[in-house]
C-alpha cells in the first residue's frame, strides 16, 4: 500500500524483517531463497529469524499500545554491543557480531538513541499487523494505512453502531 510510511534508514532492517510475513495473504518471504538472501540467512537459520521477527512485531505492537516487548528483550539479552565514544564525546553503538540478531540489536540501540525506535509500530488490525513508521506529529497513528486498515475499522465500527 502506498501510504504505509517507510522507516528511517536505521530501522529499515527491522521494518523489512517484520514485513516478511504478510498475515492477510498468509505468505512468508523467509520461506523463499530470495527472501532469505535479502537478510543473509542460510535455510538453517530461518526458524530463529522467524522467532526474532515475531518478537519484533510484538515490540512494534507494544509501541502502539498493544501487548509487551518482553520476548524481544529475552532474544537480544546476550547480544554483545560496544559503545564507541569519539574524541568529541559523541557516542555510537556497534554490534560485535554480524548475524541477524546482532544487526537487529544494533539497529534497536541506535534507534533508541536517536528517538526513532518507539515510532516503529505495527498496525493494530489483527489481519494486518504490518510494520510502519509513525510520522504523525503526535505519534499516535494506529494503522499502517488510513485508506485500507483505518477505513475497514471505521466501517466495522459504523456497522456495529447501526446494526
Amino acid at each position: 500500500m502506498n501510504d504505509r510510511p517507510s522507516a528511517p534508514e536505521g530501522l529499515l532492517l527491522i521494518q523489512d524483517l517484520v514485513n516478511t510475513r504478510d498475515i492477510e495473504d498468509g505468505t512468508d518471504t523467509l520461506d523463499s531463497a530470495p527472501g532469505r538472501r535479502a537478510f543473509g540467512l542460510p535455510a538453517a537459520d530461518v526458524p530463529a529469524a522467524k522467532e526474532l521477527r515475531e518478537a519484533l512485531r510484538a515490540a512494534c505492537l507494544a509501541h502502539a499500545g498493544h501487548g509487551s516487548a518482553h520476548a524481544l528483550d529475552v532474544l537480544l539479552a546476550d547480544v554483545a554491543l560496544r559503545v564507541n565514544v569519539g574524541a568529541d564525546g559523541a557516542a555510537s553503538v556497534t554490534a560485535r557480531g554480524a548475524d541477524l540478531r546482532s544487526r537487529v540489536a544494533e539497529s534497536v540501540a541506535r534507534a533508541s538513541l536517536d528517538g526513532t525506535w518507539l515510532r516503529l509500530k505495527a498496525c493494530e488490525a489483527e489481519t494486518c499487523q504490518w510494520a510502519y513508521y509513525d510520522r504523525s506529529p503526535a505519534g499516535r497513528r494506529r494503522w499502517c494505512s488510513m485508506s485500507v486498515c483505518g477505513a475497514r475499522n471505521k466501517m466495522r465500527n459504523y456497522r456495529a453502531r447501526h446494526a
